[in-house]
């Protein structure tokens, strides 16, 4: 779908930009959902809701980490699509720029973006189940390592957020505070089904902000938004 001059000059002038991205724009990479329909099972009999949960965490941690890392074995051959690199380049044309995302695959970082607010965590990431400490993976390292902390030699776990946790506040926070004071709000391959992230898009809508949809199909969000750009992400961000 072409871009209009009108939405061309806003995005040109704009000083403060915000941007939500989902599912879609890495599912243009080969990255699969890896949510089962309904209750179907996607792992050892398990629906998605079981075995991503903080329940398993506590129950069975070698089940969650052999899911896990046979989702990053997955992951590790998928690469950034051009959406991703465009909005790595939009970080460099606005004095204030903010990319949220719902996604923990890490292909933000692979193209370049800088600093990105990850409201689910990060699937290359691990945290110790008891002080917290991060450690960062290579992607290659699959199975995950450590196993254990190196500070406290407890166990560690995804550095994702599960079902049954809380997002981290930090992130969430200065994601509310980016989308309150932007006057250009984008909303990129999401069902904006997932709260509180949908939630951002109306903050910054009630803010006085334009808000965009960039989707191939319609959303929830479609009837709210000011522009609406049916099309692949990929395909899109590049134009502007």
């Amino acid at each position: 779908m072409p871009i209009s001059p009108r939405l061309k000059e806003i995005f040109q002038n704009a000083k403060s930009v915000c941007v939500l991205t989902g599912a879609g724009i890495s599912a243009e990479s080969g990255v699969p959902t890896f949510r089962g329909g309904g209750n179907a099972a996607v792992w050892k009999g398990m629906p998605f809701d079981q075995i991503s949960s903080a329940r398993m965490v506590r129950e069975n941690l070698n089940e969650v980490w052999e899911w896990f890392d046979y989702r990053r074995g997955v992951l590790k051959d998928c690469e950034p699509n051009p959406a991703h690199f465009a909005l790595a380049e939009w970080q460099n044309r606005f004095a204030d720029f903010t990319l949220v995302t719902q996604n923990v695959d890490g292909l933000h970082h692979r193209a370049g973006s800088r600093e990105v607010l990850e409201l689910h965590g990060n699937i290359n990431r691990s945290s110790c189940t008891n002080c917290e400490k991060r450690f960062q993976m290579n992607a290659e390292d699959v199975p995950h390592k450590p196993e254990v902390c190196d500070r406290c030699e407890a166990r560690v776990r995804p550095d994702v957020v599960l079902f049954g946790e809380m997002l981290p506040m930090d992130a969430f926070l200065k994601a509310e505070q980016k989308s309150r004071e932007c006057d250009l709000f984008f909303v990129v391959g999401t069902s904006a089904l997932v709260y509180p992230a949908a939630g951002l898009a109306e903050i910054a809508k009630f803010s006085g902000a334009r808000l965009v949809e960039i989707n191939p199909e319609e959303t929830p969000m479609t009837g709210f938004c000011d522009e609406v750009l049916r099309g692949k992400a990929g395909e899109v961000l590049p134009l502007f």
